[in-house]
This record gives structure tokens, sequence and C-alpha cells, in this order.
């Protein structure tokens, strides 16, 4: 998978994030923040290492 496909779904992952932290779904929104940060980072450290 290509750095733009992954930046993508990235994306699409936080927007899911704000959307349910703006229908008070606390739990959910966490969630979605966290695995988009982990993501983020993995992304980063491969991007790095290449």
């Amino acid at each position: 998978m290509n750095h733009s496909k992954k930046f993508t779904i990235i994306g699409l992952i936080l927007i899911a994030g704000i959307g349910s932290f703006i229908y008070d779904q606390f739990i959910v929104s966490t969630v979605l923040f966290a695995s988009a940060a982990i993501c983020s980072n993995i992304v980063m450290r491969a991007k790095l290492n290449s």
C-alpha cells in the first residue's frame, strides 16, 4: 500500500473520530483517535527508515 492510501485511511479514521466526538460517543472517539495516532506513527517511522 503506498503512502497516499495510508494517509487517506488515517484521515478517514480521524474524521470518524471527530464525528463520534460531536455525537457524544466518547469511548468510540477515543479509540478512533488512538488508532489514527498509532497508524500515523507507524507510517512516519516507515517513511523515515526507507
